[in-house]
């Protein structure tokens, strides 16, 4: 009996030395946050150490404070690591409490009117979202398949996640978005919403934040994406209720459920079943963490991911394409198209933006082209006669009046300048889409497109489209400069149709710019961050506005 007495004090306080991982959100008004701040500072130096005791500690105390009424709190059992070098590559070596826009950043831009999360999908409880899945189960037709077309389960998380571990059911599809970061979610929903639409869509995470903002953007879509559920807790909650795994295969990223005997992550190099990340292996083009076995992993060694090679991205020359990010990392440079504006062309536009890419050298390569339109010479009055042909550079348009004529065999016309010939600027839209797919297909990919003036009323329309041209023009980010909304979106009243991540720039009211007046850059906006400057028509390179650009441009690289 002693013994046994003996055992049982030891296991006791083998449990007491147990380490943790602890998860929790709560989304609620929170009507000071500074107060807030204190306590949770207060709270975490107190107790939070890792141990399980530790952690028991601060759950005690969080729910002491009413903000946290109804908290799912998931405390998870793990190993010590195993020396401080490990330690520190988890990341979690010492306290971080920080006040951010958002828990977790739905979208790199800011949305004008960001998902109601009261409007999110209904919560349903690791027994409910597993007897859902075994009803589709037991679903058959009239020879004997099982199918379930109605139902369709979405993973809102990262490719580096679902890469070793995700819900599988033999006649329910999975769709995998494959996205590098949760911000790409948005995209990904907006481009395979017919995938979802009149579906019941089943969504999870690791611990349920991100099915929060995510399922309520899915709902926000209106009718046909009503019935859209998301795992209360996440697969944290899931495992713990199921320790077999249930219809989870693999292993759940970032806690300490591993289904040993059920690997579904594989090596980059030999395809052989391994799902043991590395912080060491990443992608030296994107940085996203790669599965690269012991055996393959080699000092030095670099290596590109599946969405890099899947994107074609894996040719790109290293000496030209990568530069320093750090004493021991190294990141691509973004690839922006550039178009130019109306009666200019990519000469001229790359000598004018030439304090610009110096100062982006390090983030961004700027790639000029021509638009497809040669417009005429013109000049203005008789008392100048026009110089010869010869000695000037032919000039274009993306957007051309319904009046327009090519080039005559002198090349010139007189006319007198019009700061509101962008109204009438009507066609050519559908020659310069095609010239573009033929851009993108022989000299891109691109990361983004930057536009000045006429050039970025062409890259809004491309925006306005981009649903339809996945796979043709495929692209991130927009930048639109001194912009005006085009008339193919005018004509089909499109105006709030850009739902890329966008940064708008323009002279600020009442500005100096003589050709575009700034409501009319004003009204191109939507899902957009705005600089505006106290210059005429021109992109800024000045601080405060370099600094900006800056900023936005360094969310996707």
């Amino acid at each position: 009996t002693s013994s046994c007495g003996g055992d049982g004090e030891k296991q006791r306080i083998e449990d007491k030395e147990q380490y943790g991982v602890l998860l929790y959100y709560k989304y609620t008004s929170v009507p000071d946050v500074d107060e807030l701040v204190s306590f949770l500072n207060l709270a975490a130096t107190r107790s939070v150490g890792g141990k399980l005791t530790a952690l028991e500690e601060h759950i005690a105390s969080a729910k002491s404070n009413c903000l946290f009424e109804g908290t799912d709190f998931k405390l998870a059992s793990c190993n010590h690591p195993l020396n401080d070098k490990v330690s520190q590559e988890c990341g979690f070596t010492s306290l971080s409490i920080r006040v951010v826009e958002e828990l977790v950043t739905f979208s790199t831009c800011p949305l004008l009117k960001s998902p109601d999360i009261s409007n999110a999908g209904k919560h349903l409880s690791a027994a409910e979202f597993h007897s859902v899945l075994e009803s589709a189960k037991e679903q058959t037709d009239e020879s004997g398949k099982s199918e379930n077309k109605e139902l369709v389960l979405l993973d809102a998380r990262n490719l580096y996640e679902t890469r070793i571990g995700k819900f599988e059911s033999e006649n329910v599809e999975t769709l995998d978005p494959e996205i590098r970061q949760y911000s790409d979610l948005p995209t990904w929903i907006d481009q395979n919403a017919e995938k979802l639409k009149g579906k019941n869509v089943l969504m999870y995470c690791t611990g349920g934040i991100r099915c929060e903002m995510a399922s309520a953007y899915i709902r926000s879509k209106g009718a046909g994406f009503e019935n859209t559920f998301q795992l209360y807790g996440g697969i944290q909650r899931y495992l713990e209720q199921f320790p077999s795994g249930g219809f989870f295969k693999g292993k759940n990223f970032d806690l300490s459920w591993e289904l040993k005997e059920d690997i579904i992550g594989c090596c980059l190099l030999c395809n052989n079943t391994f799902d043991d990340y590395s912080p060491r292996c990443r992608c030296r083009l994107c940085r996203m963490l790669v599965l690269v076995c012991n055996h393959c992993q080699v000092k030095g060694d670099e290596y590109v991911c599946e969405l890099c090679r899947k994107h074609g991205k894996d040719n790109l020359d290293p000496s030209k394409e990568l530069t320093p990010a750090g004493d021991d990392d190294t990141r691509r440079k973004l690839r922006i198209l550039c178009l130019h504006g109306f009666r200019q062309n990519a000469s001229g536009f790359k000598g004018r933006t030439g304090s610009l890419a110096k100062k982006l050298k390090n983030i961004a390569e700027l790639v000029f082209i021509d638009a497809p339109h040669e417009l005429q010479f013109i000049y203005q009055t008789a008392t100048n006669p026009p110089p010869p042909l010869g000695a000037c550079n032919k000039k274009f348009a993306w957007l051309v009046s319904p009046d327009f004529d090519k080039p005559s065999e002198t090349g010139w016309t007189q006319c007198q300048f019009d700061p509101l010939q962008y109204q009438n600027q009507t066609e050519g839209f559908d020659k310069s889409l095609t010239y573009l797919k033929t851009v993108f297909a022989e000299k891109g990919p691109f990361d983004g497109i930057l536009g000045f003036s006429q050039g970025a009323a062409m890259a809004a329309a491309v925006c306005g489209k981009q649903e339809q041209l996945v796979g043709e023009i495929d692209f991130r980010f927009c930048v639109l400069c001194s912009g005006f909304t085009p008339w193919p979106l005018l004509e089909k009243r499109e105006q709030g149709s850009i739902k890329c991540p966008s940064l708008h720039i323009f002279g600020s009211q009442p500005g100096k710019d003589r050709q575009i007046v700034t409501q009319a850059s004003s009204d191109l906006q939507g899902c957009a961050t705005v600089i505006e400057h106290d210059f005429g028509h021109i992109i800024p390179t000045k601080s405060p506005y370099i600094d900006e650009i800056k900023t936005f441009l360094n969310q996707f690289v």
